[in-house]
C-alpha cells in the first residue's frame, strides 16, 4: 500500500468518527435527557480525542511527506486530496490533545448551561462557562497562528473558511458598512410608501406548520431517505454523511419564522447530500467551507424562496396547510411580508437588508475577545452598544442580546462571518445560474427546482473541496472572485427596483 493510500484509509476512519459526533451532537440538541448532560460530555470528548489522535499520529507527517513526493503519480482529484489532508493536519497537530480534550468538556457544559442562561436571560449564570470556554479558544488561537504564520484570529477563521483572513474579510465587509446605512432609509421609504403586509392571523398549529414545510421540503428536493427534520433550541443541518438532520423551532402565533428556518437549512442539507459520492469520506469531498454552505442555505431560502416565483407557487398550498383564504393569503401580499424589511433583535429572522449589522457586530466583538481587548464579561456593555450603533435599537434584555446565539458557547469561534460572506456568494452563483438556466425562475413559479438544483450540483455541491478556496471556485463559475457589488446589485433590485 503506498503513503497515500495509507493516508486514504486513516481520513476514513476519522470521517466515521466525526459522523458519530454529528448523530451524537444531534441527539444532544433534540432529544437528549437533561440529567444525561455530562456523560455525554464525556462521550462527545472521548469521540473527538480519538478523532484528533488519528490524525495527530506522527506516522501521518510522515506518509503525508512521502505522498507528496510522489504527488506526480496522482490524478487531479488525488492531489486536491492530499492538499487537503495536508491542511487538517496542520491545523490538528498545533493543538496538543489535552486542550482538545479540555475544550470539549468546556464547551459541552457551556452549551447546556446556555440553554438555561438564555431562557432565563441571565448572562451572570453563563459568564464562568463562557469565560472557560474563551480561555481554551485562546489557547487554541494561538496554537493554530503559530503552525499557520498568522494572527490568533485569522487562525479560527481559516478552519471553518479555508484561506480566508480577517484584512480580505474587513475590505469586503467595509463595502457593505459604507453602502447599508444610507440603503435602509431608502429601503424603508420605499416600504412605507407601499400597501403594508397583511399579517395573517393564527393560531398555526405546529403540525399544520411541519405539514407544509415537509411538503415543500420535497418539492425543493430533499431525500427523507437520507434525512429527517426535528425541533431543537436552535435551528441547525447536521448529522452525517448520507444521514443529514434538519431542525427548525416553531411559534403557532407565526408560521413564517419556521416555514424559511426549514427551508434554510434545507439549502445546507442539498449541499451535503450533494457532495461528490466517489470522495466519501474523504477531505476533497467536503464542503469547500462555512462560508460556501452558508451560501446554499440562503441562496434557496433568501435567493429563490423569497422570491416572487416561489410565492406565486406557495400561497396555494400556505392556504391549503392552514384552511385560510383572504387577501393576506395572496402572492402579492406574501411577497411584501417575506420581503418585509424591519430592524429586530435576533440574527436568524433578520431580513436581507439588515442581516449583515448583526454579523458585523459579532465579528467586531468576537476578534476583540480572541485578541484580549476585552473579556467575556464585557460582552452585554459591548453588544448593546454595538446594536444601537449599527440598528439604532436598544436591546432590552440579554435573552435576545449577547445569549440569543449558541456559537460561542458551542465553541464555533470564526465562524460568524461566514454568514455574510455567504449572503455575498450567494447572490453571485444565484445570479449566475439564472444566467445559464434562463427557465430557472419560470420552473421555480411552477414548483420546479430541478433547473437550480442540477445548476448546483454540478457547479458547488459536486466539487467538494476540489478547488482550494471559496474564491477559487466563485472565479471558475462565474468569472470572479466574491464580490460584493453583485450582492448590493441584488438588495437594490428586489428592495428598491422591484418593489
Amino acid at each position: 500500500m503506498t503513503a497515500y493510500e495509507t493516508l486514504e484509509r486513516r481520513f476514513r476512519r476519522i470521517s466515521a468518527l466525526r459522523d458519530a459526533l454529528g448523530i451524537l451532537t444531534w441527539d444532544t440538541e433534540t432529544v437528549m435527557p437533561a440529567g444525561a448532560a455530562e456523560s455525554r460530555s464525556e462521550q462527545l470528548a472521548a469521540v473527538r480525542l480519538a478523532a484528533h489522535e488519528l490524525l495527530t499520529d506522527p506516522r501521518v507527517g510522515g506518509w503525508l511527506d512521502e505522498a507528496e513526493a510522489g504527488a506526480g503519480a496522482l490524478d487531479a482529484w488525488q492531489a486536491a486530496n492530499l492538499r487537503e489532508m495536508r491542511r487538517h493536519h496542520v491545523h490538528a497537530t498545533a493543538v496538543p490533545g489535552d486542550l482538545v480534550e479540555a475544550n470539549s468538556r468546556a464547551v459541552s457544559r457551556c452549551e447546556m448551561v446556555w440553554r438555561d442562561a438564555r431562557a432565563g436571560s441571565d448572562f451572570a449564570m453563563l459568564l464562568p462557562s463562557l469565560s472557560e470556554v474563551l480561555a481554551r479558544q485562546r489557547e487554541i488561537a494561538a496554537a493554530k497562528a503559530e503552525a499557520l504564520g498568522c494572527a490568533p484570529y485569522d487562525a479560527l477563521l481559516d478552519e471553518y473558511e479555508p484561506g480566508a483572513r480577517s484584512q480580505r474579510v474587513d475590505a469586503l465587509f467595509a463595502e457593505l458598512e459604507a453602502f447599508l446605512p444610507a440603503f435602509l432609509p431608502q429601503v424603508l421609504d420605499a416600504q412605507a410608501a407601499r400597501a403594508p403586509a397583511l399579517e395573517a392571523e393564527g393560531p398555526f398549529p405546529v403540525e399544520a406548520q411541519r405539514a407544509l414545510a415537509v411538503r415543500l421540503m420535497g418539492t425543493v428536493g430533499f431525500d427523507f431517505e437520507r434525512g429527517r427534520l426535528d425541533v431543537s433550541l436552535h435551528p441547525f443541518c447536521g448529522g452525517a454523511t448520507g444521514d443529514v438532520r434538519i431542525t427548525t423551532r416553531y411559534d403557532e402565533r407565526d408560521y413564517t419564522a419556521a416555514l424559511m428556518g426549514v427551508l434554510h437549512e434545507t439549502g445546507h442539507a442539498l449541499y451535503e447530500h450533494g457532495r461528490p459520492a466517489a470522495w466519501a469520506g474523504q477531505p476533497v469531498g467536503d464542503a469547500r467551507g462555512m462560508g460556501l454552505h452558508e451560501s446554499q442555505s440562503l441562496l434557496l431560502e433568501m435567493q429563490a424562496c423569497r422570491s416572487r416565483a416561489f410565492l406565486d407557487h406557495a400561497a396555494p398550498l400556505m392556504r391549503e396547510a392552514f384552511n385560510a383564504e383572504g387577501l393576506a393569503w395572496e402572492p402579492a401580499n406574501l411577497y411584501r411580508l417575506y420581503t418585509r424589511v424591519r430592524p429586530g433583535f435576533i440574527r436568524v429572522d433578520a431580513d436581507e437588508v439588515t442581516y449583515p449589522a448583526h454579523i458585523v457586530l459579532r465579528y467586531r466583538l468576537e476578534k476583540a475577545l480572541i485578541a484580549g481587548a476585552m473579556e467575556a464579561g464585557d460582552l452585554p456593555e459591548a453588544w448593546n452598544l454595538g446594536m444601537k450603533q449599527l440598528l439604532g435599537l436598544d436591546v432590552p434584555e440579554d435573552r435576545v442580546g449577547c445569549l440569543q446565539d449558541i456559537h460561542w458557547p458551542g465553541g464555533a469561534w470564526g465562524y460568524f462571518p461566514t454568514y455574510t460572506l455567504g449572503a455575498m456568494a450567494a447572490a453571485q452563483l444565484f445570479e449566475a445560474a439564472c444566467t445559464a438556466e434562463p427557465d430557472l425562475l419560470p420552473g421555480i413559479a411552477r414548483g420546479d427546482f430541478g433547473p437550480l438544483v442540477s445548476w448546483l450540483r454540478t457547479n458547488v455541491h459536486a466539487q467538494g473541496s476540489f478547488h482550494p478556496s471559496t474564491d477559487a471556485l466563485l472565479t471558475q463559475v462565474t468569472g470572479r472572485p466574491l464580490d460584493a457589488e453583485v450582492y448590493r446589485r441584488h438588495l437594490r433590485r428586489r428592495y428598491l427596483e422591484e418593489a
